[in-house]
């Protein structure tokens, strides 16, 4: 399956190991998920600069079974709404503290990206966080 050109970037960043997210060349501010279009200024001149990768778990959930179809293989897994100081926030996998084992993790915890193998990205192209500490 080829790979939409808007989130082309996005995934490119996350096979080595870095996390993008858009930001408005005219405005400044930062946006995602990708558009065409800035939502603050609705301008089109919009590129990529690298996160710091620093995010705070506002949510989580684990899933150990009922996985949407295409993801059974998965279980269990977690993912997680993180927010970035840059300004946004990402829905992303959640890496496991010990086998199968997420019960370290807690709502407003420090998180931070983890770089994964680049054929993991081709598979789930996610960006995948852990627990700081």
């Amino acid at each position: 399956m080829k790979t939409p050109v808007i989130v082309s970037d996005f995934r490119a960043g996350l096979a080595g190991g870095d996390l993008l997210i858009q930001n408005c060349h005219d405005c400044g501010k930062p946006n995602m998920w990708p558009r065409y279009a800035c939502p603050h200024c609705q301008s089109d001149n919009l590129g990529w600069v690298k996160s710091s990768g620093k995010a705070v778990l506002h949510s989580f959930c684990v899933l150990r079974q009922g996985a949407p179809e295409g993801f059974e293989g998965d279980l269990p897994y977690a993912i997680g709404v993180v927010k970035l100081p840059e300004g946004v926030q990402l829905l992303v996998r959640l890496e496991a503290t010990g086998e199968n084992d997420w019960s370290a993790y807690g709502c407003d915890d420090e998180v931070e990206f983890v770089a994964v193998d680049p054929g993991e990205i081709e598979r789930r192209p996610c960006a995948t966080f852990r627990r700081v500490g």
